[in-house]
């Protein structure tokens, strides 16, 4: 123990005694370990943001959307009609009411979407139209009213022309105004605002505030002009149920649709869970590469250690001669070099994991600034991770240096004086 002491203490002199090169050696190290950090405070944060985003929708939804079959009916491919980006119109609301029909079905609304210019007297703005059935609170539970009421289903099926606006169109059309009970036009017709929804901010990338709900047919029939929808959004009764409702709803869909072949599939059934495992295992993929990425920058540092190291062992061979003329033995001299390397690699570990924690904050701070909820924080395990590859490099690229320091022969040493 008192050896190995020694071997510390002078291993913290000569590092001391070559300042600048043993800083100049810890860059190397610091931009390794920074990247680890970041690389894992980063992949965290956008992980649990992307989540949490697909979990506000409730993990208790299926959705129904139209996909370009792998194999048309008509042809044996549909790449033409892929590259051409037609637009698959067979999904239809009694779609939606024989999906309402299933056992596990708690409530469901069809939906689709348009663009258009919505004015009121001299204020206009081009906003995102929302075409849902009325039940669409019931399903998406982040639908919520400041003011007014949700139109009913009466009105979607008498093609009601009313409206329900987002927080930001209210003040953009309207101001101070109350806008309940006051006309919009929308391609040049008259709708009815009975209702503002309550501010719901920024979801995966898209302002909740700027869009309208209207009664979908409404939308489909007297302004889009189609008599389909982009999706079904299903709420279920028991949502443990999900593998048994998706196959069901899938089973339903292709007799709906006259399909016997899947690649002739003109839908996709996808719950929240579902998705929720392919971000996870996507994310988990692209952790793994940006950590094999990061890694070359270690490697980097370390064969500039290994190579401060042999220049460090020709420089101070007289001394290790007269080490070892004095009593030093082999291992003494192994640990002194192999403690050199730790301690720069540690050192450079230490400052890397409190810069790449900074920069995680700086990120942070910038998009809580820009209005997104992203939190970039370290984890235990990357500051474990992180030192546990600072401390493993040091041993793998200092160790050789350190072996030949060891195996100088006195005299040859001595001699080279």
């Amino acid at each position: 123990m008192h050896r190995v002491l020694i071997s510390i203490k002078l291993a913290l002199k000569n590092l001391h005694s070559n300042l600048g090169r043993t800083v100049l050696t810890l860059l190397g190290i610091v931009i390794g370990i920074t990247s680890v950090i970041l690389v894992m405070s980063l992949g965290g944060g956008v992980k649990s943001f992307v989540l949490g985003q697909v979990e506000s929708f409730g993990t208790d939804i299926i959705q129904v959307e139209v996909k370009i079959p792998a194999v048309s009916k008509t042809s044996t491919t549909n790449a033409t009609t892929q590259a051409m980006g037609a637009q698959i119109t067979t999904l239809k609301i009694k779609d939606a009411e024989a999906i309402g029909k299933l056992t596990n079905v708690d409530k469901y609304y069809a939906g689709t979407i348009g663009q258009e210019i919505v004015s009121y007297q001299n204020e206009n703005k081009r906003v995102m139209l929302f075409g849902a059935g009325a039940d669409a609170p019931l399903v998406d539970e982040n639908i919520k009213l400041k003011s007014g009421i949700f139109y009913t289903n009466g009105e979607d099926n008498g093609l009601a022309q009313v409206v329900v606006i987002g927080s930001d169109v209210e003040k953009i059309l309207f101001g101070d105004q109350d806008a309940i009970g006051k006309d919009v036009k929308i391609k040049g017709e008259n709708y009815e605002v009975i209702g503002v929804l309550q501010e719901r901010g920024t979801v995966s990338f898209f302002n909740f505030d700027e869009i309208i709900y209207l009664p979908v047919q409404t939308l489909q029939k007297k302004i889009l002009g189609v008599d389909y929808v982009r999706f079904i959004s299903i709420k279920m009764k028991n949502k443990d149920l999900v593998d048994v409702t998706s196959a069901d709803i899938t089973d339903l869909m292709r007799n709906q649709h006259n399909i016997n072949n899947p690649n002739q599939d003109d839908f996709s059934v996808t719950s929240i869970e579902e998705a929720r495992t392919t971000i996870e295992s996507v994310f988990k993929a692209i952790d793994i590469l940006l950590l094999a990425l990061t890694s070359i920058s270690l490697i980097v540092g370390g064969v500039g250690i290994m190579n401060v190291m042999y220049v460090a062992v020709v420089e101070r061979t007289f001394e290790i001669g007269l080490r070892k003329a004095v009593g030093a033995k082999a291992e003494d001299i192994l640990r002194q070099f192999l403690f050199e390397a730790i301690i720069v690699t540690l050192l450079g570990g230490i400052v890397g994991i409190f810069l790449g924690i900074l920069i995680a904050f700086g990120f942070s701070y910038l998009f809580s600034v820009l209005g997104y909820d992203l939190s970039f924080s370290a984890t235990f395990s990357s500051v474990f991770l992180a030192t546990g590859f600072s401390v493993a490099v040091g041993i793998l690229f200092g160790y050789y240096p350190a072996k030949r320091a060891s195996n100088l022969s006195p005299m040859e040493a001595l001699r080279k004086e």
